[in-house]
């Protein structure tokens, strides 16, 4: 089993135990705010879920119907989840209306904010690993899900603070406040794992610190050569995507030429680990005077 598959299958379980904490803790106080956190643990226990049917789609081998894999599997799952945050948001700000409207005493407060307090704990050490870890295996679906108990983190905070402040005062029309407040930040949220996810879908270019990483193994392990352009790179989880035309002079025979190929696709796979190359091999004719500077 996958150190990813590992870690979707914890993301699971921490989401129940989480999600029943802070049911608890809503059962205990009746506050509008605190079921708002719960209602969003809903939320990420289904998208542990379809994080974790992705990520085992997403390493299945390429077959004759997806010759390239089905690495974007992970991007169509952090793209769900970023709908699923937005409908939290809007289930919640419907509640904090209701409540608005009509605003009640808490009972036991501060029962509940310790019930609440242990999930939140819970889950910042959690959303910690996933960010970190998913990282480090190239998982959009795993960093998708750490961002999102991360937004969890930060407004069962603002719970916690607008709860006790609302107690503490006796304004407890601060309770579904907060809730709403919750809402916004939530949906915020939900639209930064979507537009992150969108630009795997649509095949954008790795970052500029890659690229210049991988502009810098080609000119220095391209020896033999004579130019290297036409260079595209795309990203589809774990795995990069580069291609690019490498001009050779044209004296030169197949096996001298095949031998700089091999020697380029070994020098990014150390760099890169998971990479495909695709190299076009193309006579000193075809030189552009452009693209990759080889030393």
């Amino acid at each position: 089993m996958s150190k990813t598959i590992q870690l979707a299958i914890g993301s699971l379980i921490v989401g129940i135990a989480v999600l029943g904490l802070k049911a608890l803790a809503y059962w205990i106080t009746g506050s509008v705010a605190l079921m708002s956190d719960a209602l969003e643990s809903t939320v990420n226990v289904a998208t542990a879920v379809v994080a974790l049917i992705a990520i085992r789609v997403a390493a299945m081998p390429a077959d004759a119907n997806h010759p390239y894999g089905h690495h974007k599997a992970e991007f169509f799952s952090a793209v769900l989840e970023g709908a699923m945050i937005i409908l939290a948001a809007v289930l919640i700000m419907i509640e904090a209306y209701k409540g608005f409207m009509a605003p009640r005493q808490l009972d036991a407060p501060l029962e509940g904010l310790l019930v609440n307090g242990g999930a939140t704990a819970i889950n910042g050490i959690w959303c910690f690993i996933l960010i970190t870890q998913g990282r480090r295996h190239k998982s959009p679906a795993l960093v998708a899900d750490g961002h999102h108990l991360l937004s969890d983190v930060v407004s069962s905070g603002g719970v916690a603070f607008g709860v006790l402040l609302a107690v503490v005062t006796g304004w407890f029309v601060l309770d579904p406040l907060l809730a709403g407040l919750v809402a916004l930040n939530i949906l915020w949220s939900g639209w930064k794992v979507v537009k992150s996810s969108l630009s795997g879908l649509l095949d954008e270019a790795v970052s500029d610190d890659v690229l210049a990483k991988i502009r810098e193994i080609l000119s220095n392990g391209a020896e033999g050569a004579l130019e290297i352009h036409e260079l595209k790179t795309r990203h589809a989880g774990k795995m990069t995507f580069v291609e690019f035309h490498l001009v050779v002079p044209g004296t030169i025979s197949v096996t001298e030429a095949h031998a700089i190929c091999d020697r380029l696709e070994q020098a990014l796979k150390e760099e890169l680990a998971d990479v495909v190359t695709t190299i076009h091999i193309e006579p000193d004719n075809h030189a552009q005077h452009r693209g990759v500077l080889i030393v």
